[in-house]
């Protein structure tokens, strides 16, 4: 359990997290107004995405599943 949160992306991982969350959370502040499920859906969805750019990890990996970046 102790490395369930080890790091597992590259720096160009990181950063296309970082964009995409960005991204999530642009579509959030805008579907809100509109929707207000899908605004807070967004919201934790770029919150969880700031986590695994901020910690090098990615959930997908930690899987096992392989990705290119």
């Amino acid at each position: 359990m102790k490395n369930i949160f080890r790091p597992n992306l590259s720096r160009a991982g990181r950063i296309v997290r970082a964009v995409l969350a960005v991204a999530l959370l642009i579509g959030a502040i805008v579907a809100v107004r509109q929707i207000v499920w899908l605004g807070v859906g967004l919201f934790i969805s770029a919150i969880f995405v700031f986590f695994e750019a901020a910690r090098g990890w990615c959930v997908v990996r930690a899987c096992g599943i392989r990705t290119k970046i």
